[in-house]
């Protein structure tokens, strides 16, 4: 039997330096490796030489997060170092369970907001990090 379904923003669980999230509202993750053609005789490339791997993100959370992350990193998040695990799926609807672990993911810089008619601060954090492991175990 196919089944179609795809995860919802309701299937999706992070948990950040040990914590589970609930005032998340976005997680962005991005792999990558520099990659260039390589020429020699002729017009055409020989072959692709690869380079560096490198991985960035985004988390969008709500201030009460930042506030707590701030608390249990001691004052500053800009400061330290920490995994964060992202899952996707919901075994009660009879989902495989997907996860993914960012390690060692370190925040870039911390903007805050607000506007007039505001209901509530959203902060989107840049992130670096040293890997992403897809379906990790």
């Amino acid at each position: 039997m196919f089944d179609s379904r795809e995860y919802e923003w309701a299937d999706v669980t992070v948990v950040m330096a040990g914590r589970d999230v609930t005032g998340i509202r976005g997680v962005s993750y991005t792999a990558s490796q520099e990659k260039e053609a390589l020429y020699a005789k002729g017009n055409k490339p020989h072959g692709i030489q690869r380079g560096n791997k490198s991985y960035e993100g985004s988390i969008r959370i709500l201030q009460s997060e930042l506030e707590a992350l701030s608390a249990a990193a001691g004052g500053d998040v800009l400061d330290v170092s920490f995994n964060i695990v992202v899952s996707y799926g919901n075994p009660s609807k009879g989902d495989i369970i997907r996860t993914d672990l960012l390690s060692g993911v370190e925040i870039t810089s911390k903007p805050k907001s607000m506007n007039q008619n505001d209901r509530f601060m959203e902060i989107e954090l840049p992130l670096v990090m040293l890997d992403v492991i897809d379906n990790y175990v």
